[in-house]
């Protein structure tokens, strides 16, 4: 799963935020799809879990700044949706956490991770860009 660059939202700092994002999730897939050893992929999926909480609150807060500068009228729904992904990625924090490291779960995280991320910046980031280009260009 690589960047397109169909999902563009036309804001060089989300642009530069979603790329990381995408080339984190791309490489926790190839681990998670490998066949390589269980304990080197549970690192692998520990390590995506801390990123995760770590760097989508910092990508989520520049976005939302970047919202609040321009105006865009959707923030709040976008604020909410942020909202739901922080809280899936804790509650799978907390199913690890309890010894729920199976091969199911993990195949499971990565699956929702790659979905809410594809439709996430493909979908809701993308009405950030059309908003912007509307109003004459990037602030």
């Amino acid at each position: 799963m690589m960047w397109k660059d169909k999902y563009k939202v036309g804001v060089e700092l989300i642009d530069e935020q979603h790329k990381e994002l995408f080339k984190r999730l791309s490489e926790f897939i190839q681990i998670v799809q490998s066949k390589s050893d269980w304990d080197e992929r549970l690192d692998k999926v520990k390590e995506t879990m801390e990123f995760m909480q770590e760097y989508v609150v910092f990508h989520f807060n520049d976005e939302e700044e970047y919202q609040k500068k321009i105006n865009y009228p959707d923030i709040e729904i976008h604020k909410e949706a942020h909202r739901k992904f922080k809280e899936g990625i804790n509650d799978y924090v907390k199913i690890f956490e309890q010894g729920g490291f199976t091969e199911e779960k993990i195949q499971e995280f990565s699956a929702k991770l790659m979905t809410w991320l594809i439709m996430h910046v493909g979908k809701m980031d993308q009405k950030i860009g059309e908003y912007v280009r509307e109003k004459g260009g990037q602030e």
